[in-house]
Formats: C-alpha cells, sequence, structure tokens
C-alpha cells in the first residue's frame, strides 16, 4: 500500500509540471519574448502575473511553463539515448560474461565515469558551443554506462538459472536468448532506473544551463532562471523561490514515482507485504 501511495503522489507532483510543459505547447500566459520594463520585478500575485516578473518584466509563470518544457525534453532524450546505447551494451556484457568483450564494455564505463556530465558538457562545449543539444549529449553520454551497470547486474542474475540453461540446450544462441528471456525479465530494473535518471537529468540539465552551458537565451531554462536571480535575491526573492521550487518538487515527483514502482514491480519486495 505503501508503495502505491509513494506512486500516485510521485505522479501526481511530476504530473503537474508535465502538463504545464504539454500546455505551453500551445499557449503561455504572456509570451517569453515580451520585454515590458515597466512591469520588472513585479511581486506575486499582481494582476496579469500571478507569479509576478522578473528584472525584463518577462512573465515568471510564463517562464516556468517553458522551462519545464526545456528540461523534460533534455531529460527525455539523455535518458533514451543511454537505453539505447547502454541497455544493448549490458546485455552483450552480460551474455559474454568473463570474457574480453565485458571487459572492455566495462573498463569503458569505469573511464566515462570518471569524467561527471559537467566536465563532458565542458568539453563539448569547448569545441560545438553551449546549446540544449550539447547539454543532451553531455548527459545522454553519461547515462550510457548506468543503464549498462544495471542491465548486465541483471542479466548475470539471470544466466545461471535453468530456464536459460534449458533455452541454450534448445540451441537459441545467446543473442536471442538476450532478447526474448534476459531484457523481458529485467524490464522493471530499467524502468525503476530510467525513473531515477529522468530526474537526474532534470537536475544536470539545470545545473548545466546555471553555469551557461544548456539552453541558450531566449530559451528559458529553469537553470538559468536561478542564476539571473542571483543579483535580484534581495529585491525579488520570487525569481529564485520559484525555479527553485520547479526543480525540487519535479525532482522530487519523480524520485517518488521510481520508489513507488520498485516497490510495486520487485518481486522480493511484494513477498515481503
Amino acid at each position: 500500500m505503501t508503495g502505491r501511495w509513494t506512486l500516485v503522489l510521485g505522479a501526481v507532483l511530476a504530473g503537474v509540471f508535465a502538463l504545464a510543459a504539454l500546455v505551453s505547447l500551445v499557449w503561455v500566459p504572456v509570451p517569453v519574448e515580451t520585454f515590458a520594463v515597466s512591469f520588472k520585478l513585479k511581486p506575486i500575485g499582481t494582476p496579469g502575473f500571478p507569479l509576478g516578473t522578473d528584472h525584463f518584466g518577462r512573465d515568471i509563470l510564463s517562464m516556468l511553463m517553458v522551462g519545464a518544457r526545456t528540461s523534460i525534453a533534455v531529460a527525455i532524450v539523455a535518458v533514451g539515448i543511454g537505453i539505447a546505447f547502454g541497455v544493448p551494451l549490458g546485455l552483450l556484457a552480460a551474455a559474454q560474461r568473463g570474457g574480453l568483450v565485458d571487459e572492455l564494455v566495462m573498463r569503458g564505463n569505469d573511464l566515462v565515469f570518471a569524467f561527471p556530465s559537467l566536465v563532458i558538457a565542458i568539453l563539448i562545449t569547448a569545441v560545438f558551443g553551449p546549446s540544449a543539444t550539447n547539454a543532451i549529449l553531455a548527459i545522454g553520454i553519461f547515462n550510457i554506462p548506468v543503464f549498462a551497470r544495471v542491465t548486465r547486474g541483471g542479466a548475470l542474475s539471470l544466466w545461471t538459472l535453468d530456464y536459460i540453461r534449458a533455452a541454450e540446450v534448445a540451441g537459441k544462441g545467446r543473442a536471442r536468448i538476450s532478447m526474448e528471456h534476459i531484457l523481458p525479465n529485467i524490464a522493471n530494473l530499467l524502468i525503476v532506473q530510467g525513473t531515477i535518471q529522468f530526474s537526474l537529468g532534470i537536475l544536470a540539465e539545470a545545473g548545466l544551463s546555471y553555469v551557461g552551458l544548456g539552453a541558450q537565451p531566449p530559451i528559458p531554462s529553469w537553470g538559468r532562471m536561478l542564476a539571473e536571480a542571483q543579483t535580484m535575491i534581495v529585491m525579488a526573492p520570487h525569481m529564485a523561490i520559484l525555479p527553485g521550487l520547479a526543480i525540487v518538487l519535479t525532482v522530487l515527483g519523480l524520485n517518488l514515482m521510481g520508489d513507488g514502482l520498485r516497490d510495486l514491480l520487485d518481486p522480493r519486495l511484494r513477498r515481503t507485504r
């Protein structure tokens, strides 16, 4: 029961921002490109600007909505990159367990882990310049070894089971066994890990945008909103508090979803309830 309530609460928190991102595709209260200096630094509750304005007179509610779209899009694509490359590598390493291929995959993972996403982003932007696309690449590259390790760990625990050995005796190749028997049985692990990496992707995007390596103006980003609010924290604290709350609540919601999904999908946890 606890897992279900955790999942529901997490889904509600994350769903609010996902809905805001979807709505921003077709409508925002005020276009984010609109500058109205005469309305700058309006407080929360100002008529026409329910969450106030920033130092350029931009509507903060509109920027939060479009910023949600930016963060979610970056995180989705980055997690997709991690799954698309990491899962096959993990399956390959597990199928060749103890061999040269396994060793090469895992040492390659260790090499990527040695460079956090921020460092990878700095390397990429030094060559191609800062942008949301380069932030996606940096976060996606860092996600690859995460999914490779989770996939390999889950697959290794299955390769020793009797039904897998029976499939080998029946003449099935390792690739076919990996796709037909291993992958479906570790899908729960990948779903939970994907939820966790999604929340970390939003955090990473905010961090990269905060230091100027993520989405560039005029595209709003929660991280850049925080960076711009630094000099206005005394005069207009809502400029920092609101994007900070958006990041915290979205990440909290996704983490709660991950915990709830783990409780519901893990058969060992189901048996203990």
